[in-house]
């Protein structure tokens, strides 16, 4: 079994992995970020550092997926990632312009092809407001000029890109706003239970629902 969970900066993918990792006895995949040396220098000037920062970016989670799913699946083994490999193009679209898009996604076309599809993506929403609050809570150096009108845009994106079929793949929708899962063990239970009710993994009750707005 292999679930990527998915959604903008700061909705929480990362930490829903690692919550999840001991309930499905899984392998954790989680995307390395911090050793992009253009990253502080995208979000001060992002069209002067887009294409350095994404080509990285590319080629950091290729490897990464091209080492580690096709291994951590043949063992039989199951697996949480806290990205896809799909979603980098997504970025791409809204960072880059011209030949330099052009070449991206001939890049990525070819290196896609290699990379397994999950079996289930759990996608996380939430609105803007609430993904600003949250990233100014963790706080990050390389985050504190992360503009709301670039968030808003991928936030955007993101709904546009996870409202079309992905790869075949079942996509799993969670709104976020009121949910926490780290000081609420009944809202990540209610996660857990939504996605063994879509993969069919006992035990879970039928339709469950997530808490109200």
């Amino acid at each position: 079994m292999y679930i990527a969970i998915e959604g903008v900066i700061g909705v929480g993918k990362t930490t829903l992995a690692r919550l999840l990792q001991p309930s499905f006895e899984a392998e954790a995949l989680l995307e390395i970020f911090e050793e992009n040396p253009f990253l502080s220098d995208f979000y001060a000037d992002r069209a002067r550092y887009a294409f350095q920062t994404q080509i990285f970016f590319l080629l950091s989670r290729y490897h990464q997926q091209n080492n580690n799913v096709p291994k951590i699946l043949a063992e039989n083994k199951n697996l949480i990632a806290d990205y896809t490999f799909a979603k980098d193009a997504l970025f791409a679209g809204i960072n880059l312009k011209g030949d330099e898009l052009d070449m991206y996604h001939k890049v990525h076309e070819a290196l896609g092809e290699k990379i397994p599809k999950p079996h289930l993506l759990v996608y996380l929403q939430a609105t803007t407001d609430t993904l600003m609050n949250r990233i100014a809570f963790r706080d990050r150096p390389y985050e504190r000029q992360m503009e709301r009108a670039y968030i808003n845009e991928l936030n955007m994106a993101y709904e546009d890109f996870f409202s079309r079929p992905f790869d075949h793949t079942p996509i799993l929708k969670i709104e976020t706003n009121e949910l926490d899962i780290i000081h609420n063990t009944e809202h990540l239970k209610l996660i857990e239970n939504r996605i063994r009710e879509v993969l069919n993994l006992p035990p879970f009750q039928p339709s469950l629902p997530l808490p109200d707005k």
